[in-house]
């Protein structure tokens, strides 16, 4: 088991100490070292550009992709005090929720998703924020308050997938992993990440995206918004299911278009 730095270092937000991407980067050196020869990774962990040499030729059927609320009282949304804290560790949630809510207070999260919920109790939380697809693979639903519908969360790129990486020169590996792979899902996750390739590249960015196929039509939303929530720009693009790189990029140029760029900018100026 390899223990990364975003593992470790839970006290300090992901935007401070490189984003998402410390949850991968070590288990990347691994595989391109021969150390291990496959990585299991959540899709929305992994940055749009990858070592040379390596590649990801599985990705499993998506799971449920929206967020979920875990509050006190079980509480929806649309119920909770004015002033409720609501803990995530996101930055997409973040700046969604106060574009709804604009009087929450959002509380950093980091940790396990057990340890997460027990904020909830221990830190004063009116709630938490989390991904379904983790509450349904532990067998927690019982725990969930509300299923947020993606019209008001829109979830992150690759969110509810799970990806495989390998190195690029073993086809022998990769054919033995064919069983495990989902092309829907892989259509739907190609045009996500070409959004967000075509946007920075950046897992910590304001930033979200989602594309579903129906028949042989995709259909992609993405959006950019203000880490204060009080901007946000969100459109959606429509085509061939087989042409999901090509929506993505077009997606991502008409948002910057119409002001995601200024936003954008403005959140790298914060940065700096």
């Amino acid at each position: 088991m390899i223990r990364t730095k975003g593992d470790i270092m839970q006290d300090v937000s992901l935007a401070k100490i490189g984003g998402k991407g410390l949850f991968v980067k070590e288990i990347e050196d691994a595989l391109v070292r021969g150390e291990i020869d496959l990585a299991v990774h959540s899709m929305k962990d992994v940055p749009v550009e990858l070592p040379a040499g390596l590649a990801i030729g599985v990705v499993t059927r998506r799971e449920d992709p929206r967020d979920v609320l875990v509050s006190r009282d079980r509480l929806k949304l649309e119920a909770l005090p004015k002033g409720a804290r609501l803990g995530t560790g996101s930055l997409r949630r973040g700046f969604q929720l106060r574009n709804v809510l604009p009087d929450i207070e959002i509380v950093p999260l980091r940790g396990n998703l057990d340890t997460r919920i027990r904020k909830v109790g221990t830190e004063g939380l009116d709630g938490v924020i989390v991904a379904a697809a983790g509450i349904r693979r532990m067998g927690w639903v019982e725990r969930v308050s509300q299923f947020i519908p993606v019209e008001i969360l829109l979830p992150a790129i690759g969110q509810g997938v799970l990806g495989i990486e390998h190195r690029a020169d073993d086809p022998e590996l990769l054919e033995a992993l064919t069983f495990l792979h989902h092309r829907e899902t892989a259509l739907a996750v190609t045009a996500e990440r070409a959004f967000l390739a075509d946007l920075g590249g950046g897992c910590q960015l304001p930033i979200a995206a989602y594309a579903r196929l129906h028949g042989r039509e995709l259909v992609l939303q993405g959006l950019v918004g203000s880490l204060d929530g009080r901007a946000m720009i969100r459109d959606e693009v429509r085509g061939a299911a087989t042409d999901g790189a090509a929506l993505g990029r077009r997606l991502a140029a008409m948002i910057l278009d119409r002001g995601g760029r200024a936003i954008l900018d403005a959140v790298y100026a914060c940065g700096d």
